[in-house]
């Protein structure tokens, strides 16, 4: 009785640890290139996994699992019932020409994309190497696993993503 009584407070520690990494916050670990020159590889940051309302350009994790990837950090571009397209170098959302000040290379013309009720299009800042919405499709609400903004690490980048 006395063991149990003496394991109670650890075993509460991890039950803590457990509820908050599932459904709070997770460290997560940036995998190539795709968002540069925004974020670098292997920087780790905070996944909000509480966030749930996504705005024109928030930096989310997407759970859709490519090419052996867990995870995809992209850049939120096109929101639910919006109209997209890309076209001779000018991002339009329903037909107005948007400033997409965070492309990095040449995005590339695509065809007018209509968004649905829960549907985003996500893209990486370096447009030109990032597998994102225009390869992978459209990503459906429930598979962002929400948003990030914090670098932890390296010490040196430490603070909110510029």
């Amino acid at each position: 009785m006395k063991i149990i009584k003496e394991l109670i407070p650890y075993l509460i520690i991890i039950l803590v640890v457990v509820v908050i990494r599932t459904f709070i916050v997770t460290p997560i670990v940036v995998q190539g290139e795709s968002m540069v020159p925004t974020l670098k590889g292997n920087e780790i940051m905070i996944l909000k996994k509480y966030d749930t309302s996504y705005n024109r350009f928030d930096i989310v994790v997407v759970g859709k699992s490519v090419e052996g990837d867990d995870n995809l950090i992209k850049r939120v571009i096109g929101l639910p019932g919006e109209t997209i397209k890309y076209q001779y170098g000018n991002l339009y959302i329903n037909d107005e020409v948007i400033e997409d000040k965070y492309a990095f290379g040449d995005t590339g013309s695509f065809a007018e994309i209509k968004l649905g009720k829960d549907e985003y299009f996500v893209m990486g800042d370096n447009r030109e190497i990032s597998l994102d919405s225009r390869i992978l499709g459209i990503i459906k609400k429930d598979e962002i696993e929400g948003t990030v903004g914090i670098i932890l690490y390296p010490f040196n980048r430490f603070g909110k993503v510029n």
